[in-house]
């Protein structure tokens, strides 16, 4: 993964004082958390690495429920408002960062860890300005849609227009 070789330069002597049976030149030993946590046997069957292989997988499930319908939505040159849509307003964005944490997880850098925040401050602003531009395209409906759902994090009850 990149990143691994630069994160293992600038850790490689902590970890080798903590860790002195730990060899910093195989592949598992670039599994930090096994190495952190203290877990034996396979890196890939350890907790964290399990779940982010749902977090990542839920994340691209996510995006493309989201394409599909946005995708729809934009030929029609209406609001995508069902399905995932229903539920927040911007569940792409949602599926990007599900997806990044699972890889931060997974296989943690010097270089993912600072990259991730700066990401989810950028994709939020993205979203802001789509806001925006939607505003200015379909008006009161937009609003009335971004007042009903929320941003990012979806309601587990769905919640019905005034009528």
């Amino acid at each position: 993964m990149y990143g691994f070789p630069l994160t293992i330069y600038f850790l490689s002597g902590w970890l080798g004082s903590q860790f002195p049976n730990l060899s910093l030149l195989t592949h598992n030993s670039g599994h930090l958390w096994q190495d952190l946590m203290g877990w034996q046997g396979d890196p890939h069957l350890n907790p964290l690495h399990l779940l982010s292989n749902v977090l990542i997988a839920a994340g691209f499930i996510l995006l493309y429920q989201a394409w599909r319908i946005l995708y729809a939505a934009q030929r029609e040159h209406r609001l995508a408002v069902t399905g995932i849509y229903a539920r927040m307003r911007h569940p792409q964005y949602l599926g990007f960062l599900t997806i990044m944490f699972g890889f931060l997880l997974q296989w943690p850098t010097i270089l993912t860890l600072i990259m991730f925040p700066v990401l989810a401050v950028v994709y939020h602003r993205l979203a802001k300005r789509e806001e925006k531009n939607m505003t200015a395209e379909f008006g009161d409906e937009f609003l009335g849609y971004a007042h009903r759902v929320p941003a990012f994090i979806p309601r587990l009850r769905h919640t019905r227009a005034a009528p």
